[in-house]
Parts: C-alpha cells; sequence; structure tokens
C-alpha cells in the first residue's frame, strides 16, 4: 500500500478530519447557545476550534481527532494525545494560549482505563496520576515521531505542567463524523416540526460550512459571532413553519450559464417567449426562474414539505390569475389584429408574469417561485403569452416531436 502524500486513504481520512472539525464547531456553538454568554468561534486560528467569549469567561480551545474504522487506542504514546499536547503547552509558552483556556481533547479514540488519558476524563479525574504517567514516557520513550512533543513537554516546570493538565478535558469515544449528525438533530429539535429536522439541519449546515469557507479563505475576518449564528437558526426555524417554506441559499445564488441556457433553448416556455418576440436577456431571465423555481419545488416534494395537493391547488390558482389578465388581453386585441400587435399583447402578458406576486404560501414572497411556476405551466401549455400560443405552438411542437422521434 501506498504510505505518501499521494496515498488516497490518507488523503480521505484528511478530508473527514475536516469535516470532523467543522461539525463539532456547530455543534458546540449549538450547545452554547443555551448559555447567556455571546462567543465567536473559529476554525484553524488559535486551535482546530477556539471559542472566544465577549467578556469575562475563559477561552475554550478544542483539539478534534477523528479515526475512520474501528476504535483507535488513546495510550500513554498515543501521538494524537502528544501532537494536542505540544500545540497546547508551546501555545502557553508563545502567550497565544491563556493560563486560564479551557483545553478539550475531542476524539473517536478510546483511552483505556488506568491511562494517563482516562485521568484527564471530565469525571472521573486524577491530575497527579496522570502527571505521573506522562512524566515517565516524556523522559523514557525513543518514539521519535513524538520527539518534539516531549521536549515541549519536559521544557515546561513540574508546576506549570500540572497548571496546563488541569486545564485539560479529554472527551473520549466521541461519535463518529456520521454519527455527530444525531446530536446535531438534538440540538434543532425544536426547531422544526417533525420529520423535518434533516431538512432544517441540512440547511443549517449548508449555511455553516459556506460561513466557515469564508472564515478560512480571508472573506470575512474574525470568527462566527454568537449572534450571527442565533440569526441565521431564527431565520430557517421562520422558513419552517406552516405558513412559509425554505429558500435554499444555493438557488438564490444560481447564477445562469450558458450551458443551463443551452439545455433549455428548445424548451417549450422559450419557443413560447420567442413567439412573443421577448428579448434575449428576458429569455435568459425566464430560464433562470424557470430553473430556480422547478428545483425548489423538487426539493420540497422529496422532503415532504409539500404535497402534490399542494402544488397542484397553486398551479390551479395561477392559471385562474393567468386567465384574467390574458382574456382581458384578448378582448382588446379584437380577431383583426396584425401579428406585431399581437407580438405585442403577448409581452405585456408577460410583463404580468415577471411582475406577478401569488405566493404558495403566505410567507413565501421570493420571486422566482412564483414568477418560476408560471413559466412551468408555460413549458406544459397550460398558459401562453401570445393571443394564438395553442394554435401556433401546438403544430410546431407536433412536427419537432415527429421529427425527434423519426
Amino acid at each position: 500500500m501506498t504510505t505518501g502524500p499521494n496515498n488516497p486513504f490518507l488523503a480521505v481520512g484528511a478530508t473527514l478530519g475536516y469535516l470532523y472539525q467543522v461539525r463539532c464547531a456547530l455543534l458546540w456553538s449549538l450547545r452554547h447557545l443555551k448559555s447567556d454568554t455571546e462567543f465567536l468561534v473559529s476554525i484553524e486560528v488559535l486551535d482546530d476550534v477556539a471559542f472566544e467569549p465577549i467578556g469575562d469567561a475563559p477561552m475554550e480551545l478544542l483539539q478534534t481527532k477523528h479515526h475512520r474504522t474501528g476504535t483507535c487506542p488513546l495510550t500513554d504514546a498515543c501521538p494524537d494525545l502528544w501532537k494536542t499536547l505540544r500545540i497546547w503547552f508551546e501555545g502557553n509558552v508563545t502567550g497565544t494560549i491563556p493560563n486560564t483556556a479551557r483545553l478539550y481533547l475531542v476524539t473517536t479514540g478510546v483511552a483505556g482505563e488506568g491511562s494517563a488519558a482516562s485521568y484527564l476524563r471530565a469525571s472521573p479525574r486524577d491530575i497527579a496520576r496522570a502527571q505521573v504517567l506522562l512524566d515517565a514516557v516524556a523522559t523514557s520513550s525513543e518514539n521519535q515521531t513524538n520527539a518534539t512533543a516531549y521536549a515541549a513537554y519536559l521544557a515546561a516546570t513540574r508546576t506549570q505542567r500540572t497548571n496546563i493538565l488541569e486545564n485539560i478535558v479529554v472527551i473520549d469515544a466521541a461519535p463518529s463524523v456520521m454519527d455527530i449528525e444525531g446530536e446535531l438533530r438534538q440540538e434543532v429539535y425544536w426547531a422544526a416540526g417533525r420529520g423535518h429536522h434533516a431538512a432544517f439541519l441540512e440547511r443549517l449546515e449548508g449555511w455553516w460550512f459556506q460561513r466557515i469557507l469564508r472564515q478560512l479563505t480571508g472573506a470575512h475576518v474574525g470568527g462566527i459571532g454568537s449572534v450571527e449564528l442565533e440569526l441565521k437558526m431564527s431565520d430557517l426555524r421562520e422558513q419552517f413553519k406552516q405558513e412559509s417554506l425554505p429558500i435554499d441559499d444555493d438557488l438564490l445564488q444560481f447564477t445562469l450559464d450558458d450551458a443551463t441556457i443551452a439545455s433549455h433553448n428548445n424548451s417549450t416556455f422559450v419557443l413560447q417567449l420567442d413567439l412573443a418576440k421577448a428579448g434575449r436577456r428576458r429569455i435568459a431571465s425566464a430560464i433562470r426562474d424557470y430553473y430556480r423555481a422547478f428545483e425548489q419545488r423538487s426539493r420540497w416534494l422529496r422532503i415532504d414539505l409539500v404535497a402534490g395537493m399542494d402544488l397542484h391547488k397553486y398551479e390551479k390558482r395561477l392559471i385562474e390569475e393567468w386567465e384574467m389578465v390574458f382574456e382581458a388581453m384578448r378582448d382588446e386585441q379584437g380577431d383583426s389584429a396584425v401579428d406585431e400587435a399581437k407580438e405585442k399583447a403577448a409581452r405585456s402578458v408577460l410583463a404580468w408574469a415577471e411582475m406577478a406576486a401569488i405566493p404558495i404560501r403566505p410567507n413565501v414572497t421570493e420571486p422566482f417561485v412564483c414568477r418560476g411556476s408560471l413559466h412551468m405551466l408555460s413549458n406544459e401549455m397550460r398558459i401562453g403569452w401570445h393571443p394564438e400560443f395553442l394554435e401556433r405552438l401546438s403544430g410546431a411542437l407536433s412536427t419537432s416531436f415527429k421529427e425527434n422521434t423519426a
């Protein structure tokens, strides 16, 4: 087996480790929200995860260790343990880690009974016994992997070691990167209705990952504030209420590309726009709204936020509103209108569709839902813009179908 840096198993392990770090940060942040203390949380700044309180509370630093399969024993000479100790002891010397900081090692590994790590658990604890075992390993072990860590540990005085170890808590046998989802769902249990916890958490984590990415890339200076997280939670809670529906951020941020335009150029709703002589930019906007609405509605259906009957009722309302506008336009046109006048009239109906605000639920006010749904109906020829859309397009679509199946 390849053991070098290009080993795919090592790459997967590292990726899972980063994901674990990010998920742990979210889990601990949600738990911290239950306290009255405001905080900033950051990734890979002072430690894997750092909680900096806004006030007098002590800083909390997390080192996270994730193992893909089985349980990794947290022995007295375990590299996971000593890498963590090196970071904390060196940070204490440089002053980047305050003497009052609470230090947590969160690991999927298991500390055997009687090991130094077992004596550093939250309860029961025996700092003196842990220190004796760590001192013995650091002074006698010939393990070169841990040599730098041993040196950092032994460079501290006995009293300094005791003080730092007093601040350390080992949380072993922690849930894996997949199992931690169960604990995350418990934290959002009251935020969404029964059966919607997974959908709520998916959107919260999507925002969280994007927010962490902005911090890591420098696009946003500083950590994530507890107030910011609370606001996002509040926003999502509103979206999952009975009179609302969640609108996904990736769809709001979707930018139309050439491939998406090309894939819809021969769609019926685009032919309807061509019949109305709509401009290219107008057609591009329609394709964008169609894509967004189609994808968002599909997601709502997949996670049972809406039922097929809900969409049927909504489409019936849209068609009824369209009928009034469309028939009024036809009355104004009469039977003797020339093609140019008909095209102009078609664009007026299209303009109504572009400005229509008919929500699927009272608090779903995102415009693309209504606009895109109207284009979806247009794609099914249930509505149209041109006074003669049925007559003109039925023949063209029939010919196109015959050509494609010949």
